[in-house]
């Protein structure tokens, strides 16, 4: 009986010692990490926001200013990927339709793929070659081609494309320099070519329409890609092109009764929203959501009930306006990025999460950064200027797997310094968390 009482005791002082030497190795692990991303550090310099997140637990291991709105820039996206995972699971919503013998009627779903060349494309010139006449109407449109709150001369950049019911081509156009002009890749275009006085090495696009021009004397790039100005006539024009068929232009409304085209997995849009920070297609998959939820292709919309229904359970307020995160009225908290990062976790396999998202030193917009012998970063990054944003997991070595949320807004720094010293910070948590 003593012996027994005696290795109960033994035992109650080794985990009494245990837990003491755990708080004490916790608080170490605290400090110092408090002294790479606390008072007086670098990042007191500018608003930085910062919660780290054990997923396996539950426990917070850190927070500083967890709680205050940040400008997210591209890591809204992760916003508009768990939208898609909880609406559209695993399947894009191409087109709407409704046949009517030979002929058929279409409604776009915002799919972006089909001509885009970075994605697979859906078999949609399969499908309509059995109808002597294709029907197009955006009835179902109830957006606009641009979010709210993007910067108007950001119209020339390729990163701000339109978004549109039915978009071909990725709603982008590329040149070749033939003989030192340029040429349309896209048919439509070829006789919207023209030339002026400005010095310039490649080609310019008119603000308000598809004019694009260049200087024969100092033409000698064949790019860029541009953006063009879409419009349901120019939807129908490119058709025609595709299609080799008769299109027609109409403004039938969408029965409820009409059937959906599903063009394919939406795994290929997620990895490239998420690995090469798609914007445009981020925009598009944010209307396929509002397709599937509503039969009517409107973001606010879409972004609103996702808000009261999947993310009702936000810690904080958020400020939530487009798919992309070009705009900067997107705000939210560190703390409303760790419990989306939660959802997320649970929605989808841990090792498929992992892959989609950048790994460090791999792929995507980590390829250049967070270099390790075994990748310990997954995250997706979000940069606009002055504004630099990481959100994701951090594998540590102790095979520990952190939801982390890491938000620099308005520095003065060049983001090559503010990425070098949060990988301090990140370093630290691998090696020591």
């Amino acid at each position: 009986m003593i012996k027994k009482l005696g290795s109960s005791v033994l035992l109650y002082t080794i985990s009494i010692f245990a837990l003491f030497a755990q708080e004490i190795d916790a608080r170490e692990r605290y400090e110092g990490l408090n002294a790479l991303i606390g008072p007086n550090t670098f990042f007191d310099n500018h608003p930085t926001g910062f919660m780290l997140y054990e997923l396996d637990s539950g426990w917070v291991h850190f927070e500083k200013n967890s709680h205050m709105s940040f400008i997210p820039a591209s890591t809204t996206k992760l916003l508009t990927f768990y939208a898609s995972l909880m609406v559209l699971r695993d399947q894009t919503n191409t087109f709407r339709y409704v046949e009517e013998g030979n002929e058929i009627t279409i409604w776009g779903s915002g799919d972006p793929s089909w001509k885009y060349n970075i994605l697979p494309q859906p078999k949609i010139e399969d499908f309509l070659s059995r109808y002597s006449k294709v029907k197009f109407s955006a009835s179902n449109w109830k957006d606009e081609a641009f979010g709210y709150g993007w910067q108007w001369d950001d119209y020339y950049y390729p990163y701000s494309a339109e978004r549109s019911p039915f978009p071909i081509y990725g709603n982008i156009v590329m040149f070749k320099n033939v003989n030192r002009s340029p040429q349309a890749t896209i048919p439509a275009f070829a006789n919207s070519i023209k030339t002026y006085s400005k010095v310039s090495p490649t080609v310019r696009r008119d603000f308000h329409s598809n004019i694009f021009y260049y200087n024969p004397s100092t033409y000698t790039n064949p790019g860029p890609m541009l953006p063009f100005v879409t419009s349901p006539e120019l939807t129908v024009q490119l058709l025609r092109d595709v299609l080799k068929k008769p299109v027609e232009l109409v403004n039938t409304e969408l029965p409820t009764t009409a059937r959906l085209f599903n063009g394919g997995s939406m795994r290929p849009l997620w990895k490239e929203m998420l690995q090469e920070s798609d914007n445009f297609i981020a925009e598009q998959i944010l209307l396929m959501v509002s397709d599937q939820l509503f039969g009517e292709l409107n973001s606010e919309r879409a972004i609103d009930h996702v808000l009261k229904t999947y993310l009702r359970d936000l810690p904080d307020d958020i400020k939530w306006v487009d798919g992309s995160g070009l705009s900067r009225h997107n705000l939210v908290t560190p703390r409303n990025m760790i419990t989306l990062m939660e959802k997320i976790d649970k929605s989808i396999p841990r090792d498929q999460l992992m892959n989609l998202l950048p790994q460090g030193g791999i792929n995507g917009t980590l390829k250049n950064n967070y270099k390790a012998p075994r990748p310990y970063i997954f995250a997706k990054t979000g940069t606009i200027s002055n504004n630099h944003c990481l959100v994701g997991i951090i594998r540590t070595d102790s095979g520990r797997h952190h939801a982390f949320a890491f938000m620099n807004n308005n520095y003065l720094n060049k983001a090559s310094e503010i990425r070098r010293e949060m990988e301090k910070v990140l370093l630290y948590i691998k090696e020591n968390y």
